[in-house]
């Protein structure tokens, strides 16, 4: 797998128990070491000392985890019978992956068929494992084909939202992408200006529906802008309130990525939890700068912050320089805002204040405003990167059947 086909792992793992049954020590480290990637944060990793046998004596009087890790250094046909029994006591929510000595396609081939998510030959470096892992638990508790993309501007003033609405309405028209739209500012959202809609909702309202799973109420606070772009309709929360709490707004933020394949989400007036929690979650930020000074800080100390909050190793984040040409004098030039932030700078839209406060105030769409085209063009080119990256690998042979549930459909199927 390649590192692009390996990007739609970016995520915040759901919460899950994985429990690994081995007697190698090399294998235990590399599957204890997961408690360091960022992405394992809700996930419980068990570690016992035993093999199959061992797994099923535990699992006849307990409740299996979300994930069962099964080494073994036999893999002959009373191993495969062993792996059976161990799948009658499995609950059919649980998936299952099996570590081996040797590399043998047939054995490969024949776990597969029973059910098993992968076979997995040691010894298996640590990033390997992670991946298996994480690959499994997406596959099975959702989110794989969803893309939350998070925007935020570096101060406030550098054009966030009139940049997110524009994405908005190109991916949804242009690329004909399902695509959904949220700002997490409650009552300070202006995005109901921008996007020609009235509020009926509030944040609050909606995370609690989401929570509660209430998806009658949450589909009326579903503002439908176009065949194939949707807008939570909030904004109607108090100012001065205090802000969602935050389990709920993740509540929120699952249920709209099980339905739609791409979630923006505008944290450009967010507070800062909900940054926080948001910039944890998505696989994507772009973070929206100018060229003047004070943008420029701001961007370098938060591209440190998200960095250690993620436990990134490499950058996640997409840097938009806006309103190139705002101030000629005073301007840091680019060279040096590259080498001040250490990183690429992904795309550079140039200053025009009559273009973007028509999209703003007006509710017109950028992509077709005269001079809009060039800078959705410039915008969409690393969206575009996203949107290839994370799009979920091709099914291959061992996605036909799912976990330990495959493997008890095959022995109910001989029963």
């Amino acid at each position: 797998m390649t590192e692009e086909d390996k990007s739609h792992l970016a995520i915040l793992l759901p919460t899950a128990t994985v429990a690994l049954f081995s007697r190698d020590q090399e294998t235990v480290e590399a599957f204890q070491s997961l408690e360091s990637d960022w992405r394992f944060a809700r996930v419980a990793l068990e570690v016992h000392d035993g093999d199959v046998e061992t797994a099923t004596a535990k699992y006849r009087s307990s409740q299996t985890p979300e994930l069962l890790i099964v080494q073994t250094e036999d893999i002959d046909s009373g191993f495969t019978d062993k792996l059976e029994t161990l799948g009658e006591h499995c609950a059919e929510t649980t998936s299952a992956i099996v570590i081996g000595p040797d590399n043998d396609v047939n054995l490969y081939r024949k776990l597969v068929g029973m059910g098993v998510s992968d076979y997995l030959v040691r010894p298996i470096a640590p990033p390997a494992l992670a991946d298996d892992i994480a690959e499994t638990l997406i596959e099975q508790m959702g989110a794989s084909g969803s893309r939350l993309i998070a925007f935020m501007g570096a101060k406030g003033g550098v054009g966030t939202t009139s940049l997110v609405e524009a994405v908005a309405w190109n991916l949804s028209t242009d690329l004909k992408q399902k695509t959904f739209l949220l700002d997490a500012a409650g009552g300070w959202s202006t995005l109901s200006v921008g996007m020609n809609f009235e509020p009926s909702t509030t944040i609050v309202e909606a995370a609690r529906a989401a929570s509660d799973g209430d998806e009658d109420s949450l589909s009326r606070m579903i503002h439908k802008a176009h065949e194939k772009l949707y807008i939570l309709s909030s904004g109607g929360d108090v100012m001065l309130d205090d802000p969602v709490d935050e389990d709920r707004y993740e509540a929120l933020l699952d249920y709209l990525m099980a339905l739609y394949p791409v979630v923006l989400v505008d944290l450009s007036a967010a507070p800062a939890q909900l940054k926080r929690l948001a910039l944890t979650k998505a696989q994507r930020t772009m973070l929206v700068t100018s060229p003047l000074l004070p943008a420029v800080r701001a961007t370098r100390t938060l591209l440190h912050e998200i960095k250690q909050l993620r436990g990134d190793t490499e950058t996640s984040v997409d840097i938009i320089l806006n309103m190139k040409g705002i101030a000629p004098k005073h301007e840091v030039p680019k060279t040096q805002i590259k080498a001040a932030l250490e990183q690429p700078i992904s795309a550079t839209i140039d200053f025009d204040p009559a273009l973007f406060v028509s999209t703003e105030s007006e509710s017109k769409k950028l992509h077709l405003q005269k001079g809009g085209e060039v800078a959705i063009t410039e915008l969409m080119g690393p969206i575009m990167d996203i949107l290839d990256i994370q799009k979920a690998p091709a099914a291959e042979e061992k996605k036909s059947v799912k976990g330990v549930s495959g493997l008890l459909d095959k022995l109910k199927s001989k029963s």
